[in-house]
């Protein structure tokens, strides 16, 4: 019996992520305020993530936020081809889950409100 093999194939990790973003509404797509999304190829040392939200949520914004430094969501390239390089189609989908997962927390939504409404 031989061992069975995973292939990566390859997709447009980038594109993929920016396929996702265009898939938002406009309006919330024009919602989203001084964020940078970056895609890395491994999270720091110790911490299994498949992306991450730096930043104020929109929502705990105020009156004097202003000169701030851009809020950042990291891809992490690696755990997600890793995971899923197998199958690209099934690739696309977790970065596409992963991108719009962290652009809710952008705008203020929690963990525990996307397990509430089933799109952790």
């Amino acid at each position: 019996m031989g061992r069975r093999r995973r292939f990566l194939l390859v997709v447009d990790f980038e594109q993929i992520v920016q396929d996702a973003l265009d898939s938002l509404p406009a309006e919330l797509r024009d919602q989203i305020s001084n964020v940078e999304i970056v895609v890395n190829d491994e999270p720091p040392r110790g911490q299994p993530l498949l992306g991450l939200y730096q930043g104020v949520p929109l929502t705990r914004r105020g009156i004097s936020y202003s000169g701030a430094l851009p809020d950042k969501i990291t891809i992490y390239r690696g755990p997600l081809e890793r995971l899923y390089g197998y199958d690209p189609e099934l690739l696309s989908k977790q970065i596409r889950h992963v991108v719009l997962h962290e652009v809710a927390h952008h705008f203020g939504i929690s963990d525990e409100r996307l397990i509430e409404i089933d799109r952790y």
